[in-house]
């Protein structure tokens, strides 16, 4: 955009204000730098994992069963959530809530075994299977707030 309206120039004693006005950058703020270099990291181990998951279960269906079974991704949520917060509190609440919410995810694991043996599509039983559970979710939800349980 023209740093002068009326005659649309651009001149360089005009950044400092469009830098002022938020239009650009003035200068790189190391702590983003650092956070987005954190997030970056985080991605990549956490989509590191899934991939080894995935190719293991591959050659051996028991161990990709016993890796994906074990809760690493429940682990790794922990521990982002502490070095971010540093809030042993947060991870409490955490915990408790991943505990609750385990039952209902468990219906996917029974429901897609039996629509595949029943000979239906993959991916229909997959959708299948993903609805029940997210109805088993709402249904944990539903139950453990009329008995007064907090997620």
């Amino acid at each position: 955009m023209p740093c002068h309206e009326a005659c649309g120039q651009r001149s360089f004693e005009c950044e400092p204000r469009r830098a002022a006005a938020g239009r650009i950058p003035r200068t790189y703020n190391i702590r983003e730098t650092v956070k987005l270099a954190y997030y970056i990291v985080k991605l990549i181990i956490t989509a590191f994992l899934i991939v080894v998951i995935s190719e293991l279960s591959k050659r051996s269906s028991f161990i990709g069963a016993l890796l994906a079974s074990a809760p690493v991704v429940s682990v790794l949520a922990m521990v982002w959530l502490y070095v971010d917060t540093r809030d042993p509190s947060k991870v409490t609440a955490l915990s408790n809530s991943i505990f609750w919410l385990v039952l209902p995810s468990l219906a996917l694991f029974i429901t897609l075994p039996l629509l595949l043996k029943g000979g239906v599509n993959f991916y229909l039983s997959l959708c299948i299977g993903i609805g029940i559970t997210v109805l088993c979710y709402w249904l944990m939800v539903a139950m453990l707030g009329h008995y007064g349980v907090k997620l």
